[in-house]
């Protein structure tokens, strides 16, 4: 019915509209493109869901660590609100100097898509973001404050499949590519060797792995997605993060050559509607569940040390 509606729709334009808009329809009912449960529930009834215990969840504390938590209870108590605050901001290196920092004591800065060490290429040799991710932290290391020490900084990239800002970096095919591989043993290896290069270049942070569940191939962001299949994202999850940060639990945990990993984007960036970037995911809580929420706690338990949050 909805099909044939909007073919009807489409029967009141003309020309180059009206055969985009049969094109969508067509690519809409494709059967590889998986469409969102349909939701008969009430707000209130979608509420209890979610207030629910049937999501999933960790039964380790795997990170959390009663003297880092003591540590930082006491730090947070000698923090002005202004200082807490800025702990909270990531800006770009395009928009922060190193010598901000000594006044400033923001939480972590990113190298954004164009952004690279001095406004130069953003293929900058691994001897140019070295020097600027020192200049960043030793700036940061000098910030004043009445009664504690300076917070260092945090650096991060989006190095999804490689770390691309860098010249002569070793690049990996997309997700979508790597997903068609069905290989996990595979993605801890890249993830190894990207980590190995982005901290080669004094960089902490890598903005991946991508957990999105691509629903709609109209999604111009489906290349990020290793499959459609809930499994075999669930799959790569935790495989990607033990390449990046090391094997928890173990002494390559967080050792030299990792880096901080970021499964992201919570929670369901790949099901929005009609495939609209950054859009609404109607999923019902029970999709978001089985579907959408499939690879997060794989990584969690994989040791994540940040979770990135979505846009839809």
């Amino acid at each position: 019915m909805k099909i044939a509606s909007a073919q009807k729709a489409c029967g009141n334009l003309s020309g180059l509209l009206k055969t985009i808009c049969s094109a969508s329809i067509v690519i809409a009912s494709m059967p590889g493109t998986i469409q969102a449960e349909a939701i008969t529930k009430s707000p209130a009834e979608l509420r209890a869901d979610l207030r629910a215990g049937n999501w999933p969840h960790s039964t380790q504390q795997l990170l959390i660590k009663p003297e880092v938590e003591a540590f930082i209870t006491q730090l947070m108590s000698k923090m002005t609100l202004e200082e807490k605050v800025m702990q909270m901001i990531q800006a770009d290196i395009s928009a922060i100097k190193p010598q901000d920092l000594r006044e400033f004591n923001i939480g972590s800065i990113e190298a954004g898509g164009d952004s690279a060490p001095n406004n130069s290429d953003v293929h900058s040799p691994p001897a140019a973001w070295l020097a600027l991710a020192d200049e960043y932290a030793r700036a940061a290391n000098e910030y004043k404050a009445a009664d504690h020490r300076a917070i260092p900084i945090i650096f991060g990239i989006d190095a999804v499949h490689g770390h691309s800002h860098l010249g002569g970096a070793t690049l990996f095919p997309h997700n979508v590519a790597l997903g068609a591989a069905h290989d996990p043993e595979l993605m801890t290896r890249i993830g190894r060797a990207t980590a190995e290069e982005v901290a080669a270049t004094g960089i902490e942070w890598t903005f991946a792995p991508t957990l999105a569940v691509v629903r709609d191939v109209r999604w111009g962001r489906s290349y990020e997605s290793y499959s459609e299949d809930p499994k075999t994202v669930a799959s790569y999850a935790s495989a990607m993060i033990t390449g990046i940060q090391g094997e928890i639990g173990t002494k390559d945990f967080a050792a030299p050559g990792h880096a901080i990993a970021s499964a992201k984007h919570f929670l369901g960036d790949g099901g929005t509607e009609q495939g609209r970037d950054q859009f609404d995911n109607w999923s019902s809580v029970p999709e978001l569940i089985r579907v959408h929420a499939a690879g997060y706690l794989p990584a969690i338990n994989a040791g994540a040390l940040t979770v990135m949050a979505s846009y839809n």
